[in-house]
């Protein structure tokens, strides 16, 4: 028997060896070319019409967002397989979505980047699967999901498959709400039903070139006669002032990118993670200047965002929503490192009263913070829940009900510090200690009264008041024995219902030890389903 050498072998000889390597070259070639044409989109010329309109392009902006050289793409080569109304001579290159993984600041993000320059954005059957497949990796491996959006909508040539497409994508954005952050950045055009996945993520930042709405303004014009602009439909003010939808506005494309960087920051990569400490030095001074931030006079206003600066570190504060329902600030700034979620009423703005609006901004928030094991910080100065026939039939008492709801389901740290009035039903509901708040600490100008004096006298001494001579010297005078009476903290501390009264300067002190001492804090509850806020 003839026994082959190694030598003798075919596929071993030099002339093989130099076939391979030439089918190798040829074959790199040609992946190279697929590449270069996956990178061009819809041509050179539709990206320099992005650039344009002030626009970057889909992969500039995954470029922008994530840290260099770390974008792994996933699905780049995956192709539709529709073949009506001449879907099947036309090559949609990445389907019109750029999908994949990469890092910020050293942590791992999955991203899905819609393309406009590729039959604008439209989203069909396997462009939805893209997106799904990208939140199928981030909840595997927990880690926040981007949405970027771009897109003119459902691609009608794949009729009812891309409606089951974005069914798919809502559906798989209710699985990881609460398990890992969704952000969506609207880029460009978002209508009709591929509203729903920006609406379904935790945060929406909308830059001022993107229009955001369900039916545009010749639909509406057709159907009801209104004449409106597709910008005061759904630019980026009317989402943010008006309708809340949208979290935070954006220049342009690359401030988005810097808006949901810096968000990042402040949050855990899942909800079985804390949130990303930073190093800091753990002393805290006490702040003399916070001692006289309040008018003397409790009629008169201030920002509480000087208060919040003071006590957050280096005065970083992110502020979610800062136009809408102004009279209730929410955001997040940081502790001693520790990241932390601040809600606080505005006395500038209707005096700090609760209404319909903030007290769905407020629920949302508190319950996105509590998913993600974001301690909660409180600061109180209300008057009341905002009165009036427009709120009552708006369904106040709903609305209201959801800020007790949200306050009370939570289990994260919850510390409140009371500054000034804190009256009625809007105290209890501004985490009041039986709302459930670990620490709860009230200057000493605090009010904690079930109505403010001026309201209580005409209720409680009606009757002194008009039996005397001089009625308005009477009515101050009783104004001012009921507020020596019970609008200070220390009735309130008298009967536990705060649990200090501090100096305006030791705050921050007081919430650094606070949060410290509850950052091992569980909070067991009865076992069910989920609770059913009054939605």
């Amino acid at each position: 028997m003839t026994i082959q050498t190694e030598t003798d072998r075919p596929e071993n000889s030099a002339d093989a060896v130099s076939a391979s390597n030439w089918l190798m070259e040829a074959r790199v070639l040609e992946l190279d070319k697929r590449r270069q044409a996956l990178a061009l989109g819809g041509g050179a010329a539709r990206i320099e019409k992005q650039h344009a309109a002030g626009k970057l392009s889909a992969r500039e902006r995954v470029d922008a967002l994530l840290d260099p050289d770390s974008f792994q793409e996933q699905y780049g080569f995956a192709r539709h397989r529709s073949t009506q109304f001449g879907m099947e001579a036309k090559d949609l290159p990445a389907d019109g979505v750029v999908t994949g993984c990469g890092t910020i600041s050293g942590r791992l993000v999955h991203v899905a980047s819609q393309d406009f320059t590729v039959a604008g954005g439209a989203a069909g059957e396997v462009h939805c699967d893209k997106i799904v497949e990208m939140m199928h990796a981030a909840m595997k491996t927990g880690s926040p999901f981007v949405f970027i959006n771009d897109s003119g909508g459902a691609r009608i040539q794949e009729g009812i498959d891309s409606l089951a497409g974005y069914g798919r994508v809502f559906y798989h954005n209710t699985l990881l709400s609460g398990v890992v952050p969704q952000i969506s950045l609207i880029c460009g055009p978002c209508a009709g039903g591929a509203t729903y996945s920006p609406a379904l993520t935790d945060f929406i930042i909308q830059t001022r070139q993107a229009q955001m709405f369900i039916t545009g303004p010749t639909v509406i014009k057709q159907v009801t006669g209104q004449v409106v602009s597709a910008e005061e439909l759904g630019g980026p003010e009317a989402h943010m002032r008006t309708s809340g939808v949208v979290h935070f506005v954006a220049d342009d494309d690359r401030h988005a990118i810097e808006i949901c960087k810096k968000l990042l920051s402040f949050l855990p990569s899942n909800n079985l993670e804390d949130p990303p400490m930073k190093a800091v030095e753990p002393v805290v001074e006490l702040d003399p200047s916070l001692n006289s931030i309040l008018p003397e006079n409790s009629r008169f206003s201030y920002d509480m965002r000087e208060v919040i600066w003071k006590i957050v570190d280096e005065g970083d504060f992110l502020e979610v929503q800062a136009l809408y329902a102004e009279n209730l600030i929410v955001g997040f700034g940081r502790v001693l490192g520790r990241p932390v979620g601040i809600i606080a009423n505005q006395p500038l703005i209707k005096a700090g009263c609760l209404d319909i609006d903030a007290s769905d901004k407020a629920s949302r928030f508190i319950r996105f913070c509590n998913a993600f094991n974001i301690p909660l910080v409180t600061l109180v100065d209300v008057p009341g829940f905002m009165p009036g026939v427009e709120q009552e039939y708006g369904g106040i008492i709903r609305h209201g009900a959801k800020l007790l709801f949200s306050y009370s389901a939570a289990t994260v740290p919850k510390i409140t510090i009371i500054l000034r009035k804190a009256y009625g039903g809007a105290y209890v509901a501004m985490c009041a200690k039986d709302l459930g708040a670990d620490r709860c600490a009230a200057w000493p100008t605090a009010e904690i009264a079930v109505m403010g004096a001026e309201g209580a006298v005409e209720v409680v001494f009606r009757n002194e008041i008009e039996a005397a001579t001089d009625k308005a010297g009477k009515r101050s005078e009783l104004i001012e024995v009921y507020r020596e009476t019970f609008s200070t903290p220390y009735v309130a501390a008298g009967r536990r219902m705060i649990d200090n009264v501090i100096e305006p300067a030791e705050t921050r002190r007081y919430i650094a030890l606070a949060l410290d001492s509850l950052r091992m804090k569980r909070d067991m509850r009865p076992a069910k389903k989920h609770g059913l806020i009054p939605l």
